[in-house]
């Protein structure tokens, strides 16, 4: 699917921000199997595989990305901006999302649940302050909150060594547990959750978890990714921790599967992002009046909103 994505970018038929998560496919693979269907998630703008993971179709996220009415947001939140049931975001504000994922879990123990919300960052926003104030405020009130950094080495362009004057995120918490966890290892990511959502189930209070991780591609498709980082690093990490190519490799000398089924696993899949690519092209774009839309939940009787100058009103749905 990013793959897809990003070859829809190169021909222009997805513009804006596109933010790829290949590479870092262990994390939200294993952390999803950790968890419940009634928990939350809030994660920042490299969302595309965590919207599959929680239940869009890839022809909803891929239609989201090309802007088309059929998009889980009906084309008009693009790729830092999908969303599905206990799926919060997509959040294209750097750092954000994190103080919301501790309200989220605020909610989620006020309304008596034993639910938890997973809460995640980049390395990139890890010093920022926010970040600490929702660890204060989610230990002071012990919610069901996992803080995820889902380390891949690099903030944009900057590495974790030359912008952190310390790199072990999982300590960032102090008064707040920390576990450091191999983000290339899917079962290994499976499990830190599994731990993590039950101590926060148990109303032990929140946890930081660092999932070191690598992003294969640029920060965005618009940064090549190859100026700060040499493709040596890059073709290193593809052949000696690649988290797919690593755990098919598990489970076949496992005798969990043969490869001949792998191979038919990769052409089914293929088929079927063909297809969404296909339909997602051939889908209508958005009406220019659903930019008035949605902008309320439940919109008051006759609502409208104001366009471009005063005497340009809309009605709003």
């Amino acid at each position: 699917m990013e793959t897809a994505a990003g070859n829809l970018y190169k021909e222009k038929i997805i513009r804006g921000f596109c933010h790829l998560y290949s590479g870092q496919e262990a994390c939200c693979v294993g952390m999803e199997a950790a968890i419940r269907k009634s928990d939350a998630v809030i994660t920042a703008y490299r969302a595309h595989g965590w919207t599959y993971i929680r239940g869009v179709p890839p022809v909803k996220v891929l239609s989201e990305l090309t802007g088309r009415r059929t998009g889980c947001a009906k084309g008009k939140g693009g790729s830092m901006h999908m969303y599905c049931d206990n799926f919060y975001g997509g959040n294209g504000i750097v750092g954000a999302q994190v103080p919301v994922g501790a309200g989220i879990a605020f909610a989620l123990k006020y309304q008596n649940t034993d639910n938890v919300c997973l809460t995640l960052y980049g390395d990139g926003a890890a010093n920022q302050g926010q970040i600490f104030e929702a660890l204060n405020m989610a230990k002071l009130w012990d919610l069901p909150c996992i803080f995820i950094c889902e380390n891949n080495k690099y903030g944009m362009g900057t590495s974790v060594e030359r912008a952190s004057a310390c790199t072990d995120y999982y300590t960032r918490g102090d008064y707040v547990p920390g576990i450091w966890v191999d983000g290339m290892d899917v079962l290994a990511v499976r499990e830190a959750t599994r731990w993590a959502a039950e101590y926060c189930r148990s109303g032990k209070g929140p946890v930081v978890m660092e999932v070191e991780t690598y992003r294969y591609h640029g920060h965005s498709m618009s940064d090549p990714g190859t100026s700060y980082r040499s493709r040596d690093e890059i073709q290193e990490v593809r052949q000696l921790r690649d988290p797919i190519t690593t755990f098919k490799e598990k489970i076949i000398s496992a005798n969990l599967v043969s490869a001949e089924e792998i191979k038919k696993m990769d052409v089914d899949i293929r088929k079927e992002i063909d297809a969404a690519v296909k339909e997602a092209k051939a889908a209508p774009e958005p009406e220019v009046e659903e930019m008035y839309n949605d902008i309320y939940c439940q919109p008051p009787e006759g609502f409208t909103v104001r366009g471009c100058s005063p005497f340009d009103v809309h009605a709003s749905k």
